[in-house]
């Protein structure tokens, strides 16, 4: 008569941790985990830490061991959120005995974006860049400027305004003191096959030094703004810039600029007139993901790179930011 299922699952658990363990004893087990490739000493040293602080949190633990093992970001903060990922696979494995995750309280909806009459139309404007007075993109870099970038954002981009992922800097587009637009860049796509072929890296590559690609995620010339060459022109101050305002803010240089264009709305032709580079069309499939499917409709995929070695870059073994 067989054991019931429940018990034979825990002997075949007991089982595999302990051929894990001695896998690890001989020192021939690592697990890759967001592109960091996680040594046998590493998973000894994570046991004894979770083993020693068995009060901790999770998230408590995760930036313990991020310490230990001085797992960072590009920015030099802690790479938590990914090495909570590898705790769970370790526990998965058997190897090591989590603490109960904490039941959250749900989180109240965020209030949608009230517009004023601070981004009311403005009268039309017209002209050359002459005609208008030196144009400039300026950081904004305090609260009441953001609250303002991000209505006008939310009022007249037809995409709307998202809280950025990962890295990000506001910019506003001016003129004298009239603000004429709005740009974002952001945290790249997570994978997207044309580009990733045509840097040439792996996938743990990518997923280790992706933070060093800015995504300019959004674009905004307010409708009431027709000034020729003025998008191109932006741009081209912007890439002269953006690398040293990265590096203030985030402490590293990015090495390449992404955007996607939507060929049913726009041609992209101020990416072109400023020497960005056309890739090809995307395929319109986000990044597969356990239990999850989405579609998007193809872009067009531009780059810009900022290193002329931004492949090098970009396939570094050990890329690191300002903590080092």
């Amino acid at each position: 008569m067989n054991p019931p299922l429940i018990a034979r699952n825990s002997i075949l658990i007991t089982h595999n941790s302990k051929l894990i363990n001695k896998m690890i004893q001989k020192k021939i087990l690592t697990i890759m985990q967001c592109g960091r490739k996680v040594t046998s000493e590493e998973i000894e040293i994570i046991k004894e830490t979770v083993n020693l602080f068995n009060r901790l949190s999770r998230k408590e633990l995760a930036e313990t061991i991020c310490e230990h093992l001085q797992w960072y970001t590009a920015s030099g903060t802690n790479k938590a959120e990914a090495c909570l990922k590898l705790l769970e696979k370790l526990e998965d494995k058997g190897l090591i005995e989590l603490p109960q995750k904490k039941t959250l309280k749900p989180r109240k909806a965020s209030s949608a974006v009230s517009f004023t009459e601070r981004t009311d139309p403005r009268p039309e404007i017209y002209g050359t860049l002459k005609d208008i007075g030196k144009v400039k993109p300026e950081i904004v870099d305090d609260k009441e400027s953001k609250s303002l970038w991000i209505e006008y954002m939310s009022r007249y981009h037809y995409l709307g305004y998202y809280k950025p992922f990962g890295f990000y800097m506001y910019y506003f587009i001016k003129s004298d003191n009239n603000i004429l637009g709005c740009i974002l860049f952001s945290g790249p796509s997570k994978s997207m096959g044309i580009r990733d072929k045509w840097i040439g890296w792996t996938n743990d590559q990518r997923s280790r030094n992706q933070a060093w690609i800015a995504n300019n995620s959004r674009f905004l010339i307010f409708p009431w703004v027709h000034v020729r060459y003025m998008a191109s022109h932006v741009l081209g101050l912007i890439i002269k810039n953006i690398e040293q305002d990265w590096e203030d803010k985030w402490g590293y240089r990015p090495a390449l600029l992404e955007t996607f264009v939507d060929p049913k709305l726009y041609k992209g032709t101020c990416y072109k007139a400023s020497n960005w580079i056309c890739l090809g069309m995307t395929t319109g499939e986000g990044l597969v993901r356990k239990g999850k499917t989405y579609t998007t409709s193809p872009k067009v995929l531009f780059v810009y790179p900022l290193a002329k070695n931004f492949r090098e870059i970009l396939c570094k073994e050990k890329l690191v930011g300002r903590v080092f």
